[in-house]
């Protein structure tokens, strides 16, 4: 397969890496996990102002049309900085609002992505061994509209989100349902992450929403699937970073007068980290390449799984290689490197971590099939 990204999006790669080096320095993270949203707002209107927020969406939709494949070059830029925006959880709810919604709810909605002043967040996950693709959260017709009620957990960055993007199950099957972040019936409990983000446990009780698409119709699996994907594509930007880290620091350092990149166990080790990252960055690719093939859902999700999997386990073992090769700075909760390694290690059980990825995989292998 050829893997070469092309002009478009090698323009968004380059612009991206140009922002995000300058503006994900380190004292500005610092600042960032001091401050109640723990979101880059100035970073946030500076990926608008360039045009690579709406760069994912339909030209329909005033974007680019350049879909998950410029995404993923966007969260892997933002990986390799670990940089505090909510890119991956705004930006895959946009493409299934733009994939599945209808005219007013796109009119509506995309137009503040594309400029900035309006985002969104998911709700997939839930307390205890939950599926996403099949939520537990219910959703009951009212009328025109619909009632939802239950417990959804972590919603990745909900202050300043206008928007909650909920798969609950209606009595056809998943399906995804957008509810105002303040909607009456939705209340909010704050919990800080690993990455010393903000998330909320999101508790529903009959709140009025709206159906994005209808009920049963493949949008949660398919939502599901291209998290799976973004999640593969921050990792790889983390994990890339990191070794980054680990290249210039073992370079500096010296131990019985010689540099520590030229010990061999160092060299080992450093090695290892790139033949995973190149794993997981082929894997990646390959996952995109198949969900660009749209009757092929089954291909898909196992291009996704492997790609996921790779992400979660590969990704994993590098930032705790890379924060070894440190030393006892690697663990200096201040230490750019640090942050890498906590990045990664959230990243590794979000939507469930390698044992469920496995398990799903293994299912689809069996049964033809993970899709609810």
């Amino acid at each position: 397969m050829d893997f070469s990204l092309g002009a478009e999006l090698e323009a968004v790669r380059d612009l991206a890496r140009e922002i995000f080096t300058d503006r994900a320095t380190p004292e500005r993270l610092r600042a960032v996990e001091g401050s109640p949203a723990r979101v880059d707002d100035s970073l946030w209107a500076d990926l608008a102002a360039a045009g690579l927020l709406g760069a994912v969406l339909p030209e329909a939709d005033d974007g680019a049309g350049l879909g998950m494949a410029g995404l993923c070059v966007l969260l892997e830029e933002q990986g390799r900085r670990v940089a505090p925006v909510p890119l991956w959880p705004a930006l895959t709810a946009a493409l299934a609002v733009a994939a599945h919604g209808s005219e007013r709810q796109r009119t509506r909605l995309l137009p503040g992505l594309v400029d900035g002043s309006g985002r969104m967040t998911l709700a997939l996950e839930e307390f205890g061994p939950a599926d996403p693709l099949r939520p537990g959260a219910q959703a009951v017709e009212d009328g025109t509209g619909w009632r939802l009620s239950g417990v959804k957990a972590v919603v990745p960055a909900p202050v300043g989100a206008r928007h909650v993007l909920v798969a609950a199950t209606a009595h056809s099957g998943p399906g995804l349902f957008l509810v105002p972040a303040d909607a009456p019936g939705a209340s909010w409990e704050y919990a800080e992450t690993t990455t010393h983000d903000l998330s909320g446990h999101l508790t529903l009780d009959g709140a009025s929403a709206e159906a994005v698409g209808a009920p049963g119709d493949g949008a949660v699996a398919e939502l599901v699937r291209n998290a799976w994907v973004a999640l593969a594509a921050v990792q790889v930007g983390v994990a890339d970073g990191a070794l980054a880290h680990a290249v210039g620091h073992l370079r500096e350092r010296e131990q019985f007068g010689r540099p520590l990149a030229t010990f061999q166990a160092v060299q080992h080790q450093l090695a290892d980290c790139y033949i995973d990252i190149d794993a997981m960055r082929v894997t990646l690719w390959c996952a995109v390449d198949a969900l660009a093939e749209p009757f092929a859902a089954d291909a898909a999700d196992r291009a996704a799984l492997v790609a996921k999997w790779w992400a979660t386990e590969g990704g994993l073992n590098t930032v705790h290689r890379v924060q070894h090769v440190h030393g006892g700075i690697g663990v200096d909760t201040d230490y750019p490197v640090h942050r890498h390694f906590l990045w990664g290690k959230q990243i590794s059980t979000t939507l469930g971590g390698a044992g469920a990825d496995l398990e799903r995989l293994g299912a689809l292998l069996t049964d033809g099939a993970v899709t609810a």
